[in-house]
């Protein structure tokens, strides 16, 4: 009996530690445009963006560091982090909500699945409430999650020099991807 005993116990911890409750990246991207026509293009990317999703009830947070943002013109990302985004006092930006309506168990190799994220970003000391489409596909215990949305930088403080203000968009598009693995 006490054999019987152990045995269904350790089957118990073996299909319980079997299962993966958290998928999770630290080279997930963060690309944004603010470009305007007939201007130099206003673009950067930052390829060392940490996701994390949860994969039992669909929350799902983000951290990309300010400083990780690359620019293709070196005096922009100066600008960008001594004038505009002041990165040496605002170092990060977070996102933190909820995937709307999240099954893992709905997720497959064949297809993307897309869910409404309800939260918060964080960004230049201010948080504000946003919510976007993010579409997810899952394969061999890796998530691909993308997800693309505009945000407007007067939202956030974040105060344009009105020398360039015309050379900046009022909506800066945002794109994040990444590729979480099962933790």
């Amino acid at each position: 009996m006490k054999n019987i005993i152990l045995l269904v116990a350790f089957f118990i911890v073996m299909t319980a530690s079997g299962q993966v409750d958290r998928y999770q990246t630290r080279t997930g991207e963060i690309k944004f445009e603010a470009s305007v026509p007939t201007f130099e293009p206003i673009k950067a990317v930052n390829k060392s963006v940490t996701i994390v999703l949860d994969a039992t009830n669909g929350n799902i947070a983000s951290l990309a560091l300010i400083k990780g943002f690359q620019f293709p013109i070196a005096l922009m990302q100066e600008h960008f982090n001594e004038n505009y985004i002041e990165s040496d006092q605002y170092p990060k930006a977070v996102l933190r909500g909820t995937l709307k309506g999240f099954a893992f168990s709905a997720l497959s190799d064949h297809l993307d699945h897309t869910y409404t994220f309800e939260g918060t970003l964080e960004l230049h000391g201010v948080k504000k409430a946003i919510s976007f489409p993010v579409s997810i596909l899952e394969n061999n215990n890796t998530v691909s999650l993308n997800a693309r949305f505009t945000i407007n930088p007067a939202t956030y403080d974040i105060e344009i020099p009105s020398v360039v203000e015309k050379k900046i968009a009022d909506e800066v598009e945002v794109i994040v991807s990444g590729k979480l693995e099962a933790k």
